[in-house]
């Protein structure tokens, strides 16, 4: 073969409307990058457990800890990811830092994707 280019498509194309038009639907490569690193951080079973119980209640980082069984700083470390992309809020009242999920879409993903993993 010659063409360098390998066509997955055999039929003869004299409209290209509809490659015209997923063109369209495609994300751009910022947005594409972006939702990217949001599945990276919902690819750690540890983020999930958090995103789980986040999803039911609004709870201390110390109870997330103890929850877990895990260690404050592994916890925070875990949070700090899950807060820089949005996922969760904290939220501080005197000593203690509060967390919740950020929004409905965040919520709305965990339960999309749990529906998924028990769908038979």
């Amino acid at each position: 073969m010659n063409d360098t280019r390998l066509s997955i498509c055999t039929a003869e194309h004299s409209d290209d409307t509809l490659v015209r038009s997923v063109v369209e639907q495609m994300l751009d490569t910022a947005t594409a990058a972006d939702v990217s690193e949001l599945f990276k951080a919902l690819a750690d079973p540890t983020r999930v457990r958090i995103i789980s119980i986040l999803a039911h209640t609004e709870i201390c980082v110390g109870d997330l800890c103890v929850a877990l069984d895990m260690s404050q700083p592994a916890v925070s470390y875990q949070l700090r990811i899950l807060r820089t992309l949005r996922i969760v809020r904290a939220r501080k009242d005197g000593k203690h830092v509060f967390y919740t999920l950020d929004d409905d879409h965040v919520y709305q993903l965990y339960h999309q994707g749990v529906d998924h993993v028990k769908h038979q």
